[in-house]
């Protein structure tokens, strides 16, 4: 049982100084000056630091990604200790370009190993391509009966993609939903954008010529560029969420995207 003391609270809007009483792994009374008197507690004094909640990051490559410029180039798994240092708590881990030296396996060892540390941690089946990545045979097995898996992911609007065809992703989005209903989940459609022409089109293809939840579509690296930063609030005024990459793949600084989407409505 910990006592924070005296700690800044953002949750996200400012709520002053105040104490936090955290017990058995959750948050069990939050105010000023709080009179805690129990054996084994102990107490941290925040001095008026900033406390806020964690960080929920939904694209995180958590058993390392990359080789596009060969095998020197894979990247490594993500520490716990990395994730604590930026503040994130609750992460969703996928798979990348690479669907021969990475597995889903694999990717599900990792996170399970990170919620085995005190991590929220869930994934995405799937990879890039078309070509099946899954564990039981399909998406909807894997949501259904692999207790971390939300959705699955694919790639559109790039060489590394399979160039799917609004029907393609059709017939994924009925497993995501289905999968979802049979699971208790809500069922995602991860969606890497890359920088080919086409952009979202296929996306919107499947708003206007499918009636495709978008609810159940989530859009990433939507800031690699302006113009298709600004498909992506277009998007995002129909109902759906867009996910901003703060590493690369940006035009401008992250902040400044997200500012521009929230004076854009």
């Amino acid at each position: 049982m910990y006592l924070i003391q005296n700690a800044q609270i953002w949750s996200p809007e400012p709520l002053g100084i105040a104490d936090i009483l955290v017990a058995g792994g959750r948050v069990a009374a939050m105010g000023p000056n709080l009179d805690v008197r129990v054996p084994g507690l102990r107490s941290v004094d925040l001095q008026g630091a900033v406390l806020t909640p964690g960080l929920i990051d939904q694209h995180v490559h958590v058993a390392g990604a990359g080789g596009k410029r060969g095998f020197s180039s894979l990247t490594g798994e993500i520490s716990m200790d990395e994730f604590m240092a930026v503040g994130s708590t609750t992460v969703v881990g996928l798979l990348g370009t690479d669907g021969a030296t990475r597995s889903i396996e694999a990717l599900y060892a990792k996170v399970q190993g990170l919620n085995e540390q005190g991590m929220s941690a869930y994934m995405f089946t799937g990879y890039y391509g078309m070509d099946p990545k899954h564990v039981t045979g399909s998406i909807q097995g894997d949501m259904v009966f692999i207790q971390p898996v939300l959705g699955c992911k694919i790639a559109i609007s790039d060489i590394r993609s399979s160039f799917p065809t609004a029907t393609d992703l059709m017939r994924r989005v009925r497993e995501v939903v289905v999968g979802g209903m049979v699971s208790g989940k809500k069922g995602i459609l991860h969606f890497h954008l890359g920088g080919a022409a086409s952009q979202m089109d296929v996306l919107f293809e499947m708003l206007d010529h499918f009636e495709a939840p978008i609810q159940h579509l989530s859009p990433t690296h939507v800031a690699r560029t302006e113009s298709l930063f600004t498909q992506a609030i277009e998007f995002a005024l129909r109902g759906g969420s867009i996910d901003i990459t703060t590493g690369a793949s940006k035009y401008t600084d992250p902040h400044l995207a997200a500012l521009r989407a929230l004076e854009a409505g």
